[in-house]
């Protein structure tokens, strides 16, 4: 187990970036309707926003902090967008993302305190 949460210690920013071009591309592409998948479009929101931080609160760079208000941002402004491209913006979707975003941090905060990852890195 640890050597996963290593994984995504050291590839933090490969990760981070990949998922959030996925989440936008997949929150600004049309979608005549929305995908048949087990769960609310609310816990999709909350997952993906959830993994989105989890890499950067893992590592916690030097301006980890604004990386999270980044995509805070970034969320409100899809969810400002989604009208333009024949998806619907919500309200609460962003504030599905924003807990999300602080369940990522949460989680990491947790797993860092169980497995100390800094200390041990290149094991």
């Amino acid at each position: 187990m640890t050597s996963l949460f290593r994984f995504v210690y050291n590839y933090w920013i490969v990760i981070t970036l990949f998922l959030l071009f996925i989440i936008t591309f997949l929150s600004l592409s049309p979608q005549p309707s929305l995908p048949d998948v087990p769960g609310t479009d609310k816990t999709h929101h909350f997952i993906a926003y959830a993994a989105l931080m989890f890499g950067v609160a893992l590592r916690k760079p030097k301006n980890w902090l604004f990386i999270a208000l980044f995509f805070c941002c970034w969320s409100g402004v899809i969810e400002l967008i989604q009208p333009y491209v024949n998806r619907y913006g919500e309200w609460l979707d962003l504030a599905a993302n924003v807990g999300g975003l602080m369940c990522g941090v949460i989680l990491a905060n947790i797993i860092n305190w169980i497995f100390p990852l800094t200390s041990n890195v290149n094991k």
